[in-house]
């Protein structure tokens, strides 16, 4: 057990019975009232974040994370496989935990996986994904007077809103953290 004030991003705790990943925390000291630390948390098995609020002397138990950089291989059923680069150890993923990151997941793809007590816990993404464009209508001639977007398929089933430009076939850059076009590949 820990002071809730001595948490940092990136750690792990436990809230509520469950595990939860800090995603951000903010000392503060409003006023003339008592301290409190304010943190982010995103639930690892549901996925859903939250902002909670502890007091600077609340106890909070730390739960050991470990990541490991692995190598996303196959689907298989309803489970996500992933591959060990170091002992080429399969590492099976259900579908429930891989969450949103299915939209961004494709062979070979390199991706943080997180372990809590020897189990995954979580899928962790780069923040910016290479996809290829299987489905984008054309443009219309004479819509490039402002910044016009359509709306393009990627080979993961994501649709994304993309300049007028990007045709079937190219390779674009998507934010993972939020589902947006940043540029050509």
């Amino acid at each position: 057990m820990t002071n809730a004030s001595d948490i940092s991003k990136g750690q792990a705790i436990r809230h509520h019975g469950a595990v939860c990943l800090v995603l951000e925390t903010q000392h503060r000291t409003p006023g003339n009232l008592r301290a409190f630390v304010q943190m982010t948390l995103r639930n690892l098995k549901t996925g859903r974040s939250s902002v909670e609020r502890f007091s600077s002397s609340d106890k909070v138990e730390l739960v050991s994370v470990t990541r490991k950089k692995c190598e996303f291989s196959y689907r298989e059923g309803k489970d996500y496989v992933f591959m060990d680069p170091d002992s080429y150890e399969s590492i099976p993923v259900p579908e429930e935990l891989v969450g949103k990151a299915k939209d961004y997941l494709t062979e070979n793809q390199i991706v943080d996986l997180l372990f809590t007590d020897e189990m995954v816990a979580a899928v962790e993404l780069p923040p910016t994904v290479t996809l290829k464009v299987v489905s984008s209508p054309e443009g219309i001639r004479g819509d490039s007077a402002t910044n016009v977007m359509k709306i393009a398929e990627v080979e993961t089933g994501l649709n994304v809103q993309v300049p007028l430009f990007i045709k079937e076939g190219e390779k674009i850059k998507v934010s993972t953290a939020e589902g947006k076009y940043l540029s050509r590949a």
